[in-house]
């Protein structure tokens, strides 16, 4: 039967040959994790923001409410102040939902901002690495033929 040769001590010498920097991709993760924290800022806010306007948005809903409660001399009080009431409710959501709109505008333009950003970045970034790599491989080659010609 035939003996499988092993290739463990050449693929050991090709690979120590062509070195390979890890400290891109520990730079792509840093900046990653810096990207997640800037988009955990902008929901963040955005979350506090409109958590404020529900809490605006019920108390003046209360208070309006409150005033519906009033015991009324005659029935068509009570008729002109659930309209009353009805025109308020109607006018105040139409304020809180255009405040919400701006809460999510606020978002969107972050967003892309943040991601025009991270995208120049990495571009930036992967230049860099891929002119950093095309100088080690060139290294490295010269080096494999200076050995093959010194083992001639």
């Amino acid at each position: 039967m035939a003996k499988t040769p092993d290739f463990t001590k050449t693929l050991q010498d090709m690979l120590a040959n062509f070195p390979v920097d890890t400290s891109s991709v520990q730079e792509a993760l840093k900046s990653q994790s810096v990207l997640g924290e800037k988009l955990a800022k902008v929901a963040l806010t955005a979350a506090e923001r409109s958590t404020e306007i529900s809490a605006q948005w019920a108390k003046d809903s209360i208070a309006r409410l409150g005033e519906l409660a009033v015991v009324k001399e005659e029935p068509a009080e009570y008729a002109k102040a659930v309209t009353d009431y009805a025109s308020a409710s109607a006018e105040v959501a139409a304020e809180h939902m255009a405040a919400f709109a701006e809460v999510a505008k606020k978002v969107q333009m972050d967003t892309v901002d943040l991601m025009l950003t991270a995208g120049k970045d990495l571009a930036s970034d992967a230049q860099k690495v891929a002119e950093k790599a095309a100088r080690d491989t060139q290294a490295a080659v010269k080096k494999a033929a200076t050995a093959t010609t010194a083992a001639k």
